[in-house]
């Protein structure tokens, strides 16, 4: 999930802040066992860009890549119409999508519907969502040494969005301790929301691992357009927090 944080003591557990961990493939999201070599002309930008993300908050600079020009849903359909296999693709992606709903709108839109932390045993664990990207107070507390994954749903509208990707960074007294990225993948626009779990991790234990964290935690896609931006604090403790 990688709302946590990997441990600042020599203990050997983790939660899941494992560096630069890529999600799964594109075509696994899609249910796609094969993606044609025709598939790369409509996401608008070369692979290597779907596995980069830039670590803004160290001021990094950001790799410059040239984008092809960007078209509605509509005009996506039509090009290529030759071309056999890109069709196949199309189709694979866009299922029976009402077209007349999605107009001629060039930039899709992402919203992220809900966020919760799964462990064992416990009850699932929602977080609000925060409408200025900024939660009041303790966002969430997991105990140390314990099983959790994050779970997401999100709706896309309007367009394809194209490398949705999911980065989260966390500090410790102000020392970075972790930087996951996850690629989502593609999506099409769709009336029902997509799910996401992230892999199962384990929190860290132990005296140092103890404590208060911040976070931020970001949803952008290979145009760099941000879905969701929020800045968070939240504890790993000796047990949960009485309900």
């Amino acid at each position: 999930m990688s709302l946590a944080v990997e441990a600042v003591s020599s203990s050997n557990n983790n939660m899941g802040f494992e560096g630069n961990r890529e999600g799964e493939e594109e075509n696994e999201i899609l249910g796609i066992d094969e993606v044609d070599e025709g598939a790369k002309k409509l996401t608008r930008q070369a692979s290597e860009s779907s596995n980069y993300v830039s670590d803004d908050d160290e001021e990094e600079e950001e790799r410059k890549i040239e984008l092809g020009p960007q078209r509605t849903l509509k005009e996506q359909i039509e090009i290529d119409k030759e071309d056999e296999s890109l069709r196949r693709w199309k189709e694979q992606l866009l299922g029976s999508i009402d077209l007349n709903s999605v107009g001629e709108t060039l930039e899709p839109d992402v919203k992220i519907l809900s966020l919760a932390i799964l462990s064992p045993g416990r009850p699932d664990l929602i977080l609000p969502i925060p409408e200025v990207g900024v939660p009041k107070g303790l966002w969430f507390t997991l105990k140390e040494g314990s099983r959790y994954s994050l779970k997401f749903t999100f709706k896309v509208s309007n367009n394809i969005v194209s490398g949705l990707r999911y980065t989260n960074q966390v500090w410790k007294t102000g020392v970075k301790v972790d930087n996951t990225k996850e690629m989502l993948g593609v999506f099409s626009p769709q009336s029902e929301p997509y799910t996401h779990q992230m892999p199962e991790e384990t929190t860290p234990s132990g005296i140092f691992a103890r404590g208060s964290y911040s976070a931020k935690t970001k949803f952008v896609d290979d145009d760099d357009k941000c879905y969701l931006n929020i800045s968070y604090t939240f504890d790993i403790r000796k047990d949960w927090p009485s309900t």
